[in-house]
C-alpha cells in the first residue's frame, strides 16, 4: 500500500527535491525542511598535517567515513602537495571504507578500498572489521563530529588514531523551513517523520528548544510513524526517548521511503 495522502515530513537537505519526488511517487503528501549544511573548517590545518604525514610514511591505514569527506580532503590537499606524491603514498597504505560513498569518492581519485565495511555501516561493523586486521597507525577521515566510541573501540584494539576532520554541520542559511517543520509537528500535523543522518534530528531539536517547544515536539513525533535511515540514526532518536517505527533493509533513501510506504496503514 501506498502513502495514500499522508502528510510527510522529510528532513532532507542534500537530496530534498528528490526526496519530495519519491515521497509524491508513493501518493505522500511531501514537506521538506532541510535541515543541516555542511561546512569547511578554516585552515584546514589537520588536513594538511595529515598530507605530510601521509608522504612521511606515519599510517598503515587510512579510514574513510563519507564520500563529501574524502572529496573535500583530496581538493584541500592538492592546494599543497603534489598528487603524484600523495598516490604514491596512499598506494602503500590500507584504504578502509565506511559504505558506498566514500567507495566511490576513492574510485574517483584512482583507487581500489582495500576494506570494505559492511553494512548498516555504523561504527559496530568498523570495529568488528578491523578487530582482525594487522594495521595499527590509523588515519580517520571524520564527519561533522568526532564519534567518541568509534575512536575509543579503535584504541582499545592498541591502535594509534589521528582525527582528520575536514568539515563540520551547522544549521541551514535558511531555517525557516525548518522551524515550520518543528511547529507542525507540535500541532501533531504530520503522520510520518523520514529521518535520514542524525544531524537532522539534532537540528530539529536545536530549532524546537530555541522556539521554546522541545516536549510538544517530542510529542509530536511520538504521535508520528519514525521512519528512520538506519541503527546510527536510531540511537540518536532513543537518546531523546523516541522509538523508530521502521528502518529499511538496507539504508538507503530511496528503500526507505519505498518500503515504508509498502507497509503504511493510515491509523
Amino acid at each position: 500500500m501506498a502513502f495514500d495522502g499522508a502528510r510527510v515530513l522529510s528532513l532532507e537537505s542534500r537530496r530534498a527535491i528528490e526526496m519530495a519526488t519519491l515521497i509524491r511517487k508513493q501518493g505522500g503528501n511531501p514537506f521538506v525542511a532541510p535541515s543541516m549544511r555542511e561546512i569547511e573548517l578554516g585552515g584546514h590545518e589537520e588536513a594538511f598535517d595529515f598530507g605530510q604525514r601521509l608522504l612521511a610514511g606515519d599510517f598503515d591505514a587510512v579510514i574513510l567515513l563519507t564520500g563529501v569527506g574524502t572529496r573535500l580532503l583530496w581538493k584541500t590537499l592538492l592546494t599543497r602537495l603534489a598528487e603524484a606524491d600523495l598516490k604514491a603514498a596512499l598506494a602503500k597504505t590500507t584504504l578502509v571504507v565506511r559504505g558506498p560513498k566514500p567507495s566511490a569518492a576513492i574510485r574517483e581519485i584512482g583507487f581500489v578500498p582495500q576494506v570494505q565495511i559492511p553494512e548498516p555501516n555504523t561504527w559496530r561493523e568498523l570495529l568488528d572489521t578491523m578487530k582482525p586486521r594487522p594495521e595499527t597507525r590509523l588515519a580517520l577521515q571524520e564527519y561533522g563530529k568526532s564519534h567518541t566510541e568509534l575512536i575509543d573501540g579503535l584504541r582499545a584494539q592498541g591502535r594509534h588514531v589521528t582525527q582528520v576532520r575536514i568539515y563540520t554541520w551547522d544549521l541551514p542559511e535558511d531555517i525557516a523551513p525548518l522551524r515550520e517543520a518543528a511547529a507542525r509537528l507540535a500541532q501533531r500535523d504530520f503522520d510520518i517523520v523520514l529521518i535520514t543522518t542524525s544531524m537532522q534530528f539534532i537540528n530539529l531539536m536545536k530549532i524546537a528548544t530555541t522556539d521554546g517547544i522541545a516536549e510538544p515536539v517530542l510529542e509530536g513525533l511520538r504521535a508520528a510513524r519514525i521512519g528512520s535511515i538506519g541503527p546510527t540514526t536510531t540511537e540518536t532518536l532513543e537518546d531523546y526517548g523516541l522509538k523508530a517505527d521502521f528502518e529499511p533493509s538496507h539504508p538507503k533513501m530511496g528503500l526507505l521511503v519505498n518500503e515504508l510506504a509498502s507497509g503504511w496503514t493510515a491509523p
